[in-house]
């Protein structure tokens, strides 16, 4: 929040515009208006000018609530803006030195409402703040604004011009049996690939009446080379450095196109995680029950499940410059195409989940990797915290756009070896959730809801039992569960 008793300390900067307006409302306002909503919000200051040395100061407005009437009459005009997404709160009069000045209040808008544009012009009518300025969007960012603004998230979509032979029964094979560690006796064990397929969502129906893959399905488990068929500049890509201090660029490297392996996002998840944790800041003592999951896992293994499923689930795989993960001596960046479909403060503050590719979360999710509630974020910062490391620090960078997160090892140098203190598994902690909520629930009941086989769930609760967490009231038929 802007501190108006000390307006000369601040300076135009990516989240504020001061405009002078002592001959009316300014033309570039709307600009403004634009660009900032586009991007990450940000307030505009009318009746402020700029010195030259750059700072601000208060010039004031003769009729402010003219003013201020003018703006709302041509910001609800769909000829000159085509979407306000203001309210009455946003704009108001502020007394500074004795001075009137209003301040207008630009939120990011929601993905649903971008691109705002101006002239009832789409192709060239909207903009972007980078620095000090506003910026028409390129044909590549509103393309980009478009593909999020639906409904549905982009992986979601069905692929009629793709056979099934799009995929590597490999990478299905492996998926398979890690769902089979994590997930013992589920539903869709027995089932047909096929058929698994159609219910994780990797196949669908097309407008033909026949089965295609669909860009999920394409992504986690198609050949590359398939895969370009649809994304032109799909590219994933591994950089390690251990060694700095050498003149070569990276020790160890691996990419999507290389020929040598699938290069599908499941494969690279694989390959990518198991890179990172040889990372000697994080090496790990215990035994792999499936190549992902340890037999005594720790919060910092979980946060990097986390950031690598974040950064695949949340990328746009028709955007530029591709994903990119460098494992370095230091810190750990995860940088993907495509920025942040929430703020950064909604996303930190958890609770909103928001993936560009929510199928492919899905998928991820029925191996416990990634939290579809929103904390996955919080997850990570908590790990760091409790390690004494520097803060994780996402940024977003537009022109093209991309999302980074960096992990930063300066503060500790020990291994992490302490096992997360949590006695429960993903199935037993959905268990515990349902029976807070309903104590009377019957296996039948508990079974649907979780999505596993009643034999599963009787088999869980006996161990939830002897870990004294749940105790039984009364009879199995007419009794209840009390969570301890």
């Amino acid at each position: 929040m802007l501190d108006f008793n000390k307006l000369e300390v601040y300076k135009e900067n990516n989240r504020l515009e001061a405009k002078k307006a002592v001959g009316g409302l300014p033309n570039s306002i709307w600009e403004t208006y634009s660009a900032f909503a586009n991007t990450n919000g940000g307030v505009i200051l009318l009746g402020v000018e700029e010195s030259p040395d750059g700072s601000l100061s208060a010039v004031g407005l003769d009729n402010p609530e003219k003013l201020m009437k003018e703006f709302w009459d041509i910001i609800n005009n769909k000829n000159k803006v085509n979407v306000n997404i203001l309210f009455d709160r946003y704009v108001r009069i502020e007394q500074i030195n004795d001075k009137s000045v209003i301040v207008i209040e630009v939120p990011r808008a929601d993905r649903a409402f971008k691109p705002i544009y101006l002239n009832n012009n789409l192709l060239t009518g909207a903009y972007r703040r980078n620095g000090e300025g506003d910026y028409r969007c390129s044909e590549e960012m509103m393309k980009a604004m478009l593909r999020d603004n639906g409904s549905k998230t982009q992986d979601m979509l069905v692929l009629d011009n793709l056979p099934l032979s799009v995929f590597d029964y490999d990478s299905l094979r492996g998926y398979r049996n890690s769902m089979q560690v994590t997930r013992p006796g589920h539903v869709w064990e027995k089932i047909d690939d096929i058929e698994f397929l159609s219910k994780l969502g990797a196949v669908d129906i097309g407008e033909d009446g026949e089965r295609h893959p669909t860009a999920a399905g394409l992504l986690m488990f198609g050949f590359e080379n398939e895969i370009l068929k649809e994304y032109p500049q799909y590219f994933l890509d591994y950089q390690e450095n251990s060694a700095p201090h050498l003149p070569q660029r990276w020790t160890d490297r691996f990419v999507s196109s290389s020929g040598e392996w699938s290069g599908n996002v499941f494969d690279f998840f694989y390959k990518a995680y198991n890179k990172l944790i040889q990372n000697p800041k994080i090496k790990i003592p215990f035994k792999m029950k499936d190549g992902l999951h340890r037999t005594e896992d720790t919060p910092v293994h979980k946060a990097l499940r986390e950031a690598l499923a974040n950064c695949l689930t949340n990328a746009d795989f028709y955007g530029p410059r591709g994903l990119v993960i460098r494992n370095n001596a230091d810190e750990i960046i995860f940088e993907n195409p495509g920025s942040f479909r929430v703020s950064i403060n909604e996303a930190l503050s958890g609770g909103i989940s928001s993936p560009r590719n929510s199928v492919i979360m899905k998928m991820f999710s029925l191996l416990d990797i990634g939290e579809r509630t929103g904390s996955g974020i919080q997850l990570i910062y908590q790990a760091w915290k409790e390690q004494n490391w520097s803060e994780p620090k996402y940024t977003e960078k537009f022109e093209p756009d991309r999302t980074v997160l960096t992990l930063n090892f300066t503060g500790s140098s020990d291994p992490i070896n302490d096992p997360v203190n949590d006695p429960v598994n993903k199935i037993q902690s959905d268990i515990l959730n349902l029976l807070k909520k309903n104590n009377s629930a019957t296996y039948a009941q508990i079974a649907r809801t979780v999505d596993i086989s009643e034999a599963t769930v009787k088999r869980n609760l006996k161990k939830l039992h002897e870990l004294k967490l749940i105790k039984r009231i009364g009879s199995n038929k007419t009794g209840r569960w009390e969570v301890l």
